[in-house]
């Protein structure tokens, strides 16, 4: 749901040009015969929205107030689509890693289909010019503005990902049903845009706990009149799941003029631009996070190294770290703005890499475990150990190793945190920056303030 061109208005002294408010006004009585309803309290608008679409309160509406009600047979999923028999009898060759092929497969055909149910509602989105996820960006410009945030390196990850389901999977099943899907026009193009609409504006049922331990998967799917909210952490309403519908309820009281916003899940900005478009401006995403990679741990270790009988030990104590699965080629530890939030594996990373050879020794005969205090102690233990309090507190070592990585993630941002600072407070200067280097510099800064406030607490 991006922040920047979203959806449309409805209310006195709209601002849209008249196609959209055509398309928009078609969409609300195609909400009416659905049986879709909507609170007289709210209405549609782009002015006053955080983005160029979204709700807002006509008048008071108390906590627990339902705002809308979606019956289940207006959600488009692959079960509710006219293609939905084809899609189940081929559902073994539709497998892939996302899970998503058979909604996206259902999505291009309804999207194209002059006679889909959910026209009025698709065509809200015209051309999808309004996503603009970095996976739409040039490389380049993923680079310049967004190195060392994570997300450039998640953005290719997708974009392989997608070009090799599409290449693998979607374009054997198009030719296999030619009198219901076509390459010419249920091109790549099309296929990446529906992804990131799926990232953007779909919504995932939870399973019920009787249902986790099943086979039953939580699939995504799209809500119409649900996906026009957008998104802040200290959101004011949320989806409830009935047998029979979705309600959006409001959790707090909100007041006449307020937009109502939904939370997304506790996301971070990085995650929030990668899977939606847009980011929080700072200090407003209470859920931001950095990273550090668990490879610059690594290496901040091998920096102190003096010999090589060190560094056999730090091979050995790497190795024995995979083994239980504490570290790994691409993870990462994740810092919040009250401290760690991979508390076991950093903990258990710190302590055995600053074993001494006789500690690391005694520590492997015993297979890497000890006689321990009760789980739940030594949880909470380690928890307030890897907080902002008690990282001051660790031992030299262990902060020393933890500041060097610190520093090697920083090295890999463009430009420091001072610079990004006088960006932002700068209000000429950014008011002329463009929506993506604004999303970006809200992404980098504060990941920055997170990484500079975890130097401050590993200093000697």
């Amino acid at each position: 749901m991006a922040s920047d061109a979203k959806r449309p208005k409805l209310d006195g002294g709209s601002t849209l040009d008249a196609s959209s408010d055509d398309r928009l006004q078609d969409f609300l009585r195609w909400c009416d015969t659905v049986g879709l309803t909507l609170s007289d309290k709210v209405y549609l608008s782009r002015d006053g929205t955080v983005a160029d679409y979204g709700m807002l309160a006509r008048e008071d509406i108390e906590e627990g107030e339902v705002i809308f009600t979606i019956p289940r047979t207006a959600l488009l999923f692959q079960g509710t689509s006219p293609v939905k028999a084809v899609l189940e009898e081929g559902k073994d060759s539709l497998e892939s890693a996302s899970g998503w092929v058979p909604l996206l497969m259902a999505l291009m055909w309804e999207y194209t289909s002059p006679k889909s149910h959910w026209r009025p509602y698709l065509s809200l989105w015209p051309d999808f010019k309004a996503l603009d996820h970095p996976m739409f960006w040039s490389k380049e410009e993923r680079v310049s503005l967004l190195q060392g945030t994570g997300v450039p390196e998640a953005v290719d990850t997708d974009l392989a990902n997608i070009q090799r389901e599409y290449d693998d999977i979607v374009l054997p099943f198009i030719r296999a049903h030619s009198d219901l899907w076509s390459p010419e026009k249920h091109t790549l193009e099309l296929y990446r845009s529906l992804v990131a609409f799926v990232m953007a504006y779909s919504f995932q049922e939870p399973l019920e706990e009787e249902d986790e331990n099943d086979e039953k998967d939580a699939f995504p799917m799209m809500v119409p009149m649900a996906d026009m909210l957008n998104h802040v952490a200290n959101h004011s309403a949320n989806v409830v799941y009935t047998p029979d519908c979705l309600k959006m309820v409001s959790v707090r009281r909100i007041g006449t003029g307020e937009e109502v916003f939904n939370t997304y899940g506790e996301m971070a900005n990085w995650q929030l631009l990668h899977m939606y478009g847009f980011a929080e401006p700072y200090p407003g995403n209470s859920h931001d996070t950095a990273d550090i990679q668990m490879s610059n741990v690594y290496k901040a270790a091998v920096q102190v190294l003096q010999s090589q009988a060190e560094q056999r030990l730090l091979v050995e104590k790497w190795s024995m770290l995979c083994e239980m699965e504490m570290v790994g080629e691409k993870g990462v530890f994740i810092f919040s703005r009250v401290g760690s939030l991979t508390v076991t594996e950093l903990y258990h990373t710190l302590k055995i890499l600053c074993m001494s050879a006789e500690e690391f020794g005694e520590f492997r005969e015993n297979e890497g475990w000890e006689e321990a205090e009760e789980e739940e102690d030594e949880d909470e233990k380690m928890t307030q150990a890897l907080s902002n309090e008690g990282i001051p507190q660790l031992p030299p070592a262990w902060r020393r190793l933890l500041l060097s990585a610190v520093r090697l993630t920083l090295d890999q941002y463009r430009g420091g945190l001072k610079e990004d600072k006088d960006l932002l407070e700068a209000r000429e200067a950014y008011a002329r920056l463009g929506s993506r280097e604004r999303h970006a510099l809200q992404v980098r800064y504060g990941q920055k303030v997170i990484l500079h406030q975890l130097l401050e607490l590993t200093q000697p």
